[in-house]
């Protein structure tokens, strides 16, 4: 059992710099042909009653997908909670769940077991890990922690981790298919990851211990 659709707004965060990417926007760029915000868009359809794009550029291209789309409460690009945050304002739902766009390997499932587990284990929020690495971005949460998330931006913090970590955090196991997470920061890694999938080669995208990624060897 996972919670009922109407209870949660599915977030897409697409309010980056991409400056690794050059500057463009990670979540319009093509990806086999479609741009990178559909796949996560696809998935959070399955799973969220209501769904908005944050985004900080480009607003009228993100428009285009059919959901409102909300930016930052600032315009110094404060990171991925700050863009959880807008989300947790402008929600209607008790809970939050969010999905990066430059992921497109996700799928319904993986959030269906994300769901499950926040639901099992009674937790205020829930994230990924694939056995190896946190991935703080998928991550569901109670809106009513917008308050503590306010908090913590406005004195200066943006570390996911630890914003988590003062709250009942659970983790959702994925160490059964941690290629999910494989995630597109520059062209080499868009073309790296757009070849495997076509050939169905495994993801050539590891993680350090640091959690940046680097080449299989």
């Amino acid at each position: 059992m996972i919670l009922e659709r109407a209870k949660i707004t599915g977030v897409l965060l697409a309010g980056g710099r991409g400056r690794r990417m050059g500057g463009n926007d990670k979540g319009l760029i093509l990806f086999k042909g479609r741009p990178l915000s559909s796949y996560a868009l696809e998935a959070l359809d399955s799973v969220a009653g209501h769904i908005l794009i944050n985004a900080n550029r480009n607003l009228e291209a993100y428009a285009r997908f059919g959901y409102p789309v909300i930016s930052d409460r600032t315009d110094s690009f404060d990171g991925p909670l700050a863009g959880l945050l807008s989300a947790m304002r402008a929600a209607e739902t008790p809970y939050v769940l969010t999905v990066p766009c430059d992921s497109p390997l996700v799928t319904g499932q993986l959030l269906e077991r994300l769901c499950r587990t926040f639901q099992e284990t009674g937790a205020e929020l829930c994230a990924a890990h694939d056995g190896e690495r946190l991935h703080p971005v998928f991550l569901l949460v109670e809106r009513r922690l917008a308050d503590s998330l306010e908090r913590y931006l406005a004195s200066g913090q943006r570390k996911c981790e630890h914003w988590l970590e003062q709250h009942r955090l659970a983790l959702a196991d994925f160490s059964d298919h941690p290629e999910l997470f494989a995630n597109i920061n520059t062209p080499e890694e868009l073309v790296a990851l757009e070849s495997a999938v076509s050939m169905g080669a495994a993801v050539p995208i590891r993680y350090s211990s640091a959690g940046k990624p680097k080449p299989s060897p």
